[in-house]
């Protein structure tokens, strides 16, 4: 199976590119989804959160109050580290279970989108890794209409991961969001069916490998 990372920063439009490459037929493991999970009622992370951040961070009926804990986070470095060396190796362990599962259906393409890829190292799980990008203007703008914040409040949430540019120079393939969500699609299709023929490529080689072992010296 051929496995592909997307990552991305915040409001560079992410999702809708994993929205397509779900479309065109890979099989998503999607990190916010199992993150989702993991802080929703009787989520495995609650103890550890409450334990680590306290009632603040929690409403009356004992649910996560993610607003006041993603303040903590994008403000704080030390909370941030802190929130990922809790939440990261469950989140792992679902991601494992969720390549496995892919490559019981047999999907071709498996695709990692992870908005923390690269800090949480999880590139050592991946064939090749795509990179959704976005000028830093137009991610400002981005967040500020979708999440109803200030501009220090985007610049924030920005300044909390990986810079952009970054991200970027170390993918394999940039996807360019700043156009309309047609030329965005156009990039996408074309880059995945490249992503097929390695990933037929792949298992033509691990086939032979299986039929033809090499022999033993």
């Amino acid at each position: 199976m051929h496995v592909i990372g997307l990552t991305g920063s915040i409001g560079s439009g992410k999702s809708h590119v994993s929205s397509v490459l779900a479309s065109l037929g890979a099989y998503i493991v999607d990190g916010d989804q199992i993150s989702h999970e993991l802080t929703a009622p009787h989520g495995k992370a609650l103890p550890a959160i409450r334990q680590v951040f306290g009632e603040d961070v929690f409403f009356p009926d004992g649910t996560l109050n993610r607003k006041a804990l993603g303040n903590l986070v994008f403000a704080s470095d030390h909370a941030r580290l802190q929130l990922n060396s809790l939440i990261q190796p469950m989140i792992l362990k679902e991601i494992q279970n969720e390549m496995s599962l892919a490559e019981a259906e047999g999907r071709k393409v498996c695709v990692l989108d992870m908005p923390l890829l690269f800090e949480e190292h999880l590139d050592r799980l991946c064939d090749r890794v795509w990179c959704v990008y976005l000028p830093e203007n137009l991610q400002i703008q981005r967040i500020m209409e979708r999440d109803r914040c200030t501009q220090s409040e985007a610049i924030s949430r920005i300044r909390s991961q990986m810079d952009a540019t970054e991200k970027a120079a170390r993918a394999d393939v940039v996807i360019d969001t700043s156009g309309s969500f047609e030329e965005t699609n156009h990039q996408v299709s074309g880059h995945y069916q490249y992503e097929l023929a390695l990933s037929v490529r792949k298992g033509d080689a691990e086939h032979a490998g299986t039929s033809c072992p090499a022999p033993s010296l």
